[in-house]
């Protein structure tokens, strides 16, 4: 009981191993290998080699497969390149199972040693972290030493030989076992390396340790595809297709499988470096061959799992057509399009809002904070869509309205998450302590409120027209907007004077309400600024943005 204790110890030591390495260089280098993956996507090969390259650095073909399903899911990067870094992934694990398989037995209690010095003394910075993946080398090292030592007695206790007698060698059954365990370690490599270690301790026979060694791969390609399962559509067909090659492969491998162990049984080599030898083998000519046929596999993976339009949940983006990037015109235009879908889902919120504060609809709070979620979403998504746009190239005009836009999908953005604070504000103040506005105080909120939707509806025509009369009257509109408040906000003052009691109560509320609404009707005027700059010269925008704000520039303009 003991030493079987020992060998299921070691074997998590291994998973930890291998899982504190993994996060280790994510922490460090996380942002560098997501760059590296997602500029390696012009070439099947240079993606190929990008995948062999980041996952024998994070040493787990499941960590490519998140950094790459995120790519694809968010349109940074085509399923066919995606496929050829899988493919790549796999040959970068094989790699690593052979290195570590060395005689590296020295190296264990330096890297171990210097590893925690380094992270000890230095634990908030990147040389800390560093410390922390040298600890997570030494133990994987050690874990795989201390895996030979307790498998040395279990391969002479007669109740272990049975129960592996079992796996007999046939290939779908040791493949189905060799999956679960990938699937249990949470690695294909720590399962590779396990199987290399029993095989080589004699606790299982060379057709088995085949079997085993095909059944990780298949395992990590269903962590793979488990992992994705919150993701759209687009980014499970990476996953679908890693796994789709592989039981390819084991498909192809099973009619010569045993001809094959015969051959390697023939060789002078320890059972071990056979089983490692085989993998790396067995991964990079599969991967290879395959590699020419992503761009079928893409095409079916795409069949196997279409997208689905989605009546519920977050809204998506309807015009952002990334078949026009490398048309400036049409591309600016789709963009602007969903930008106006993010303006009217702002103008709900803002009917929402006012819906809340007069205490007209008890659902009103919660919509609000729905269609927050769909303004953040499309929002990201124009976002990501205009990063694309290769702006060295842009026309002058074409980089002006670039700006215009994003500009404007930020202030949107902003707006609703503002929207969002002042309908909770509004929630939980009547919620908690059953306090109402005065007439008065809820008669002076409305209207201000309903300047705001006059603005944000004149600042979205601006912005589409690009009038230049509308945009003076947007400033204008802007200046008695803060005429207006300014002077609400001294009628409460004098409504305290006066002992109003509902006015005293309410008083941290509304004044915290009128301040957010200018700086909302701020961010709805802003698209003002940059369609004068651009019609008549710097100085007639700079002119009417002196006079609107009396030489304070509004708050959403983050680009002035």
């Amino acid at each position: 009981m003991l030493t079987l204790l020992n060998l299921l110890s070691a074997i998590a030591l291994l998973v930890w191993g291998t899982h504190i390495v993994r996060t280790g260089i994510l922490r460090v280098y996380g942002s560098q290998l997501r760059r590296v993956l997602s500029h390696s996507v012009s070439k099947r090969p240079q993606a190929f080699l990008a995948g062999i390259g980041v996952t024998a650095l994070v040493q787990s073909s499941n960590a490519t497969a998140l950094l790459t399903t995120s790519f694809v899911a968010q349109g940074l990067m085509a399923l066919a390149p995606a496929l050829a870094i899988m493919l790549g992934a796999d040959v970068g694990t094989a790699l690593m199972a052979r290195v570590l398989t060395l005689d590296l037995s020295w190296l264990s209690p330096l890297l171990i040693f210097a590893g925690v010095v380094l992270f000890l003394s230095r634990k908030q910075s990147r040389l800390g972290q560093i410390g922390r993946v040298a600890i997570g080398l030494g133990v994987l090292i050690l874990a795989l030493q201390l895996i030979v030592e307790a498998a040395r007695p279990i391969a002479e206790s007669h109740s272990i030989e049975a129960l592996f007698a079992s796996l007999t060698g046939d290939l779908l059954l040791d493949a189905l076992v060799g999956a679960l365990f990938a699937m249990l370690t949470y690695s294909s490599l720590a399962a590779v390396l396990l199987t290399a270690t029993l095989a080589g301790s004699g606790v299982i026979g060379l057709p088995v340790a085949v079997g085993l060694v095909i059944g990780a791969n298949i395992g990590s390609g269903v962590l793979a595809l488990l992992n994705s399962s919150m993701q759209s559509a687009a980014g499970r067909r990476v996953a679908l297709g890693s796994l789709l090659y592989k039981l390819l492969g084991l498909f192809l491998v099973l009619p010569v499988v045993h001809p094959l162990v015969e051959w390697m049984k023939e060789l002078d080599w320890s059972a071990a470096t056979l089983v490692i030898g085989f993998h790396l083998a067995y991964n990079g000519l599969r991967c290879l061959l395959m590699l020419p046929s992503v761009g079928l596999m893409a095409r079916l993976c795409s069949l196997l799992l279409p997208e689905r339009n989605r009546d519920v949940g977050v809204a998506a983006p309807r015009h952002l057509d990334r078949t026009t990037l490398d048309t400036p015109s049409l591309a600016l235009a789709n963009a602007v399009r969903e930008t106006l879908r993010i303006g009217d889902l702002v103008e709900r919120m803002l009917g929402h809002l006012g819906e809340v504060l007069r205490e007209e609809s008890t659902e009103a709070g919660r919509e609000v904070r729905r269609l927050d979620d769909d303004v953040d979403a499309l929002y990201n998504a124009v976002k990501l869509y205009l990063a694309q746009m290769p702006r060295d190239d842009l026309a002058a005009h074409d980089s002006r309205r670039w700006a215009e836009i994003i500009e404007l999908a930020v202030n949107l953005e902003h707006a609703g998450d503002l929207i969002e604070q002042m309908a909770g504000k509004l929630d939980n103040h009547k919620r908690a302590r059953h306090y109402s506005f005065s007439a008065s105080g809820l008669e002076e909120l409305s209207t201000l409120h309903g300047m705001l939707g006059d603005n944000l509806r004149l600042g979205l025509n601006v912005f589409l027209s690009g009038n230049h009369d509308n945009a003076r009257r947007l400033l204008q509109e802007k200046r008695r907007f803060r005429q207006e408040e300014r002077r609400l906000a001294h009628a409460h003052v004098g409504r305290l004077s006066r002992q109003v009691v509902q006015s005293i109560e309410t008083s941290a509320l509304h004044l915290e309400l009128i301040a957010d609404m200018k700086r909302l009707n701020s961010l709805f005027c802003g698209s003002a600024y940059l369609v004068l700059e651009a019609g008549e010269g710097e100085g007639e925008g700079e002119a009417a943005a002196a006079e609107a704000d009396q030489g304070q520039p509004p708050v959403g303009d983050w680009q002035r």
